[in-house]
């Protein structure tokens, strides 16, 4: 496993775009651009051939967008990561990417070693939010009793998902079975009314919900 690089694909319908995002990575020994698509219906099409482990999915694009084919990719490839690489950081979007599948959610104005780490961070099932994007998830004004039903040990839990552990890494630090950090999570996702761990993490930090 070390010696292996780290599969991307890159997704925007600019070439400019795609071969700057290569340049960007090409300098980087653990990470290989191996496939590139120009839309949504094209990058689902090059999943099949390719099988990134990472994608970088623009959200805005003609036919099939992104945020679509996030969602079909992350139903049919579980194990496939995709970060919503974008110019744009409405709630709306953030939301619909990252409850459509996405791990991570980044702008396009991201360093290319920023990037990187990124990539690095979302193959190991850690999320990054760009902090626009979490900005814009935290301006929605309502204040709510969110998360007034978690349990100490799932407050404990979410606190290790912000800092972005892993659940095998989580199972270790509280000395507890991998399935009962499953079960946690679950029931986190529950209580928040959240999908998936994104969400769950933009909430808790929003909320100030983690220890």
């Amino acid at each position: 496993m070390e010696n292996e690089s780290i599969r991307v694909m890159i997704v925007d319908d600019h070439g400019m775009v795609r071969r700057g995002l290569s340049a960007y990575l090409e300098g980087e020994p653990d990470i290989t651009v191996v496939a590139e698509a120009q839309d949504g219906e094209e990058a689902i099409l090059t999943c099949e051939k390719a099988r990134p482990d990472v994608i970088l999915m623009d959200l805005i694009m003609p036919e099939l967008g992104g945020v679509a084919a996030i969602r079909i990719i992350h139903n049919r490839f579980q194990d496939i990561r995709i970060i919503a690489l974008t110019s744009f950081q409405e709630k709306e979007l953030v939301q619909e990417a990252l409850k459509a599948g996405a791990i991570s959610y980044l702008l396009k104005n991201v360093t290319g070693q920023e990037l990187a780490e990124a990539i690095r961070d979302s193959f190991a099932g850690r999320s990054m939010l760009a902090k626009e994007a979490l900005a814009a998830l935290i301006q929605d004004g309502e204040e709510e009793q969110v998360g007034k039903d978690l349990t100490t040990r799932e407050r404990e839990v979410l606190g290790l998902l912000c800092k972005g552990m892993t659940n095998p890494e989580i199972a270790n630090q509280l000395s507890i079975s991998r399935s009962t950090v499953k079960a946690h999570v679950s029931n986190i996702l529950a209580k928040l009314g959240v999908t998936n761990r994104s969400e769950a993490i933009a909430l808790a930090i929003e909320k100030k919900l983690g220890d």
